[in-house]
């Protein structure tokens, strides 16, 4: 599989894994869902943007590489505060595990390909 379609995967896959995580956190009332949560969705914009539209340039690896790094940092936060124990017994409570996981794992993993293709276009310049 070519660099920049596994990239373009995890990094789409990370950013539908920060929405659910996002939705998730203001239905249980971890996030009060008012105007300034919207600031969430403008770093997704960008995010996406980055992915769809800036790949394989420069600009769009440095950029999926911060919004990759905020990813893997939701799960990092929330299994150090206190109350996931708890939300994993409440309903629901195995998707937001899951969502956290798997988020880490994409964006990692994104972290990961980013990295790569900077240190590519490096090498070729």
């Amino acid at each position: 599989m070519k660099h920049n379609v596994m990239l373009t995967t995890a990094s789409l896959l990370s950013i539908l894994l920060v929405t659910f995580h996002l939705a998730d956190d203001i239905v249980r009332g971890m996030e009060p869902g008012t105007l300034p949560d919207l600031a969430g969705v403008l770093i997704l914009v960008v995010w996406l943007f980055a992915t769809l539209v800036l790949a394989e340039r420069r600009s769009g690896y440095v950029i999926v590489l911060l919004g990759s790094l905020l990813g893997a940092a939701v799960p990092v936060f929330h299994m150090k505060g206190a109350g996931v124990g708890e939300i994993a017994k409440s309903s629901g409570g195995f998707f937001f595990v899951w969502t956290l996981l798997a988020l880490g794992v994409t964006a990692l993993l994104s972290v990961i390909l980013s990295v790569r293709g900077l240190w590519r276009l490096r090498r070729a310049g």
